[in-house]
């Protein structure tokens, strides 16, 4: 790749995430397992509060993004495994490493375009629900033994449905002129977290979620270190996903005539 990499710009797309139902994104069972749970969710070791990490939105995004692209999944990281280009001809035309990374010590490596930070709960959306610990509900599930027949219980600690995950933030680096289009993959990756889950048992009710009151703006890379504020650009519709795929081709053409004139 180039030596000399240029910032254009960040985009910012921000918002609200409503849990549609009941949501379970898991936590480490040590120091937080409440009650002899067999899943509890993820907390934040100050406030004790249910969150969304940015590694478990960005994670889901990558993961629907590879499959919508087919994308192999080819490279291990723990347990799983995802997908990264193994050549420089694959990598200039592959949205997914672009915009979600490839490993540093590839030698055709480039700055990730999106960082996703960490959402935290809006407490006031949760204060007229009736729960069974503090933020939180108890699903019961019970799994049955194909042979035997035997019924084994386990206690599932999910966000209960309703409850609302305020001030997402997606940043988006735009390093070339190639990522101005290239963010209409980052919109495709949200609405297929939207038509998918996130977080764990999902295939079981839960983790439908939706963005909501979304805004975007772009603080041009010529205008950082002066006291200018990101320039926004009008949704018509920002209570959902629709104002932003709607306006697309006039959101390509605000950010073309904002970052690469002049």
């Amino acid at each position: 790749m180039a030596d000399q990499i240029r910032l254009y710009g960040k985009v910012f797309i921000k918002g609200n995430i409503k849990a549609e139902t009941g949501m379970h994104i898991g936590g480490g069972d040590a120091g937080i397992n409440i009650g002899g749970l067999d899943s509890p969710v993820i907390r934040n070791p100050i406030t004790k509060q249910p969150y969304i990490p940015g590694s478990s939105l960005k994670g889901k995004m990558r993961s629907l993004s590879e499959k919508i692209s087919d994308r192999p999944q080819n490279f291990p990281i723990k347990d799983i495994k995802i997908h990264v280009c193994d050549k420089l001809e694959d990598y200039v035309d592959c949205d997914v490493c672009h915009i979600f990374g490839v490993p540093g010590d590839k030698k055709f490596s480039s700055p990730t375009r999106l960082i996703v930070r960490d959402v935290k709960l809006d407490e006031d959306s949760l204060k007229e629900m009736k729960m069974d610990l503090a933020y939180t509900e108890i699903k019961w599930e019970v799994a049955i033994d194909r042979v035997t027949s035997a019924a084994s219980p386990r206690q599932i600690e999910r966000v209960p449905e309703g409850a609302i995950f305020k001030d997402f933030e997606l940043c988006y680096g735009i390093y070339e002129k190639a990522d101005i289009q290239r963010l209409k993959k980052v919109f495709e990756a949200m609405q297929l977290v939207e038509d998918d889950y996130l977080g764990g048992y999902g295939t079981r009710g839960s983790g439908k979620i939706k963005f909501e009151n979304i805004t975007l703006g772009c603080r041009r890379g010529r205008s950082y270190g002066t006291s200018a504020t990101p320039e926004m650009f009008n949704i018509p519709d920002e209570k959902s996903m629709k104002g932003l795929l709607d306006q697309q081709p006039k959101i390509i053409t605000w950010l073309e005539g904002l970052l690469l004139e002049g």
